[in-house]
């Protein structure tokens, strides 16, 4: 089941806050879990178990490192939950990938498992090897299995992310406070997601497609493509992100932001701390720092940015392009961090260019179905091959979706959040505006609802972009 989908939006959802705020304050977590079991299992019914097995050993685990805390076989307990969530993962995710690379090498014929993804494993595993490490060093292991599951299983954030830790909400599973004033905020952050999700990453995965089903590809074409593809992506991860971070607001929980403008940084080293916060937070706190950090030799901290970066890619996808497209930005960092960031600041406009312009190649490759393609597609993006500066195709898309373009563009710097603070301030000013504003605002967040599912009743476009997670 999808956010942004009828059965969601008017069956789903309905019938989970209506169910929730009628419980009982120590039923609402009960409630909230059987509701996210089943979103779960509306779309992958036969993997709700592993799911369930997942936080049992989970529970299980964490209860043996309270117990054996600053024990030497607390070390041992650690290792052997990190060892079966990742087990899980490398098996469900990675096997056929490891299958067809061992045959590749060795000449073997080993069968493919053909084992389907679950959806979301990728992210309620990081959050259960986040709940047993806490532990591990020192927070309270959760002793109600329920909050545990609530905590693993909460469908805001299940299958899209934000990756939150159990040490930021462990507190909110026992206690939180719900008023209209932050159901509000949550409604309207909600609403405004969706609407980066319908009204421009969908469209804009249009263009993308109309783009690699073409047959008179141009180099405008291939670029056009890869500006497209960076903004769609950048509106659908973030537009999910805002969508599940208004659903905790909704249900009382305060999730971390998980991207904040990437688009606007003058350095890579910017752009990751911008972009997808959730997972670079994780890796660098529980990959990253434990293997030494910048806190070693040279040789070493290379070693450090190169594995770590290399996993951050592979986490994306089990494909090559995924571990390339890891590298090529630790590649980046690495040269930032070693003479090119001092340069990059003193030349403001260039850092810019710099960025994008690196970081749309690095998204041409993370959306290449293989390698021969990514290569195909970003030298495409500079002539090589010998194809046209432009086609009659390309002039026709950019006219059509030139303006989808601008207002994506527009939309992901800071710009319109800048406005509307403003407007609210001198609005606030004079009461009678003020009381406009308030009448004006859900006016046009329902107006913005109705517009959105329009688009979904007409069955638009409406991909789903974390399968290969």
């Amino acid at each position: 089941m999808l956010f942004s989908s009828i059965p969601f939006l008017y069956y789903f959802l309905p019938l989970a806050l209506i169910f929730y705020f009628l419980a009982p304050a120590k039923f609402k977590n009960t409630v909230l879990l059987a509701f996210s079991l089943i979103f779960y299992g509306w779309g992958e019914p036969k993997y709700l178990f592993l799911m369930i097995v997942s936080i049992g050993a989970g529970y299980g685990f964490g209860l043996l490192l309270e117990r054996y805390r600053h024990k030497p076989a607390a070390r041992w307990i650690c290792f052997c939950s990190v060892a079966v969530s990742l087990g899980f993962l490398l098996y469900f995710k990675y096997a056929d990938f490891f299958l067809k690379n061992i045959n590749a090498v060795t000449g073997l014929e080993l069968g493919l498992l053909n084992i389907a993804l679950p959806i979301g494993i990728s992210f309620y595993t990081f959050q259960m090897i986040s709940y047993t490490v806490d532990v591990y060093r020192g927070e309270p292991a959760q002793r109600n299995p329920l909050h545990l599951a609530t905590y693993i299983a909460m469908f805001p954030q299940l299958i899209a992310g934000p990756i939150v830790r159990y040490s930021q909400i462990a507190a909110q599973l026992q206690r939180r406070t719900h008023s209209v004033d932050l159901a509000a905020l949550g409604i309207r952050r909600f609403l405004l997601g969706l609407g980066k999700k319908i009204l421009i990453a969908n469209q804009l995965g249009e263009l993308c497609n109309a783009f690699l089903v073409s047959t008179e590809k141009s180099v405008l074409f291939h670029w056009i493509y890869a500006i497209a593809f960076s903004l769609h992506i950048y509106f659908d991860f973030s537009g999910y992100s805002d969508m599940a971070i208004g659903l905790g607001k909704i249900f009382g929980f305060h999730f971390a932001e998980n991207f904040n403008y990437p688009y606007i940084s003058a350095s890579i080293t910017e752009f990751w701390r911008r972009w997808h916060i959730s997972l670079g937070t994780w890796f660098r706190d529980y990959v990253y720092i434990p293997m030494g950090g910048n806190r070693v030799g040279k040789a070493r901290w290379f070693f450090n940015i190169f594995t770590v970066w290399m996993l951050t890619g592979f986490w994306h996808g089990a494909a090559w392009n995924f571990v390339l497209w890891g590298l090529f930005f630790a590649l980046l960092l690495v040269c930032e961090k070693l003479w090119l960031l001092p340069h990059l600041a003193r030349h403001k406009f260039i850092s810019h260019v710099y960025v994008l312009f690196f970081v749309a190649i690095s998204f041409v490759l993370f959306h290449a179905e293989n390698l021969p393609q990514a290569c195909s597609h970003i030298g495409g993006m500079f002539g090589i091959g010998g194809i046209p500066l432009a086609s009659p195709e390309a002039i026709y898309y950019l006219k059509s979706f030139g303006f989808l373009l601008l207002i994506a563009v527009i939309g992901a710097t800071p710009v319109c959040k800048y406005l509307w603070t403003v407007l609210e301030m001198r609005l606030a000013k004079n009461k009678g505006f003020a009381i406009v504003l308030a009448i004006a605002e859900p006016c046009g967040l329902l107006l913005l609802l109705l517009v959105m599912t329009a688009f979904l009743v007409d069955g638009s476009f409406n991909p789903f972009l974390y399968f290969r997670f």
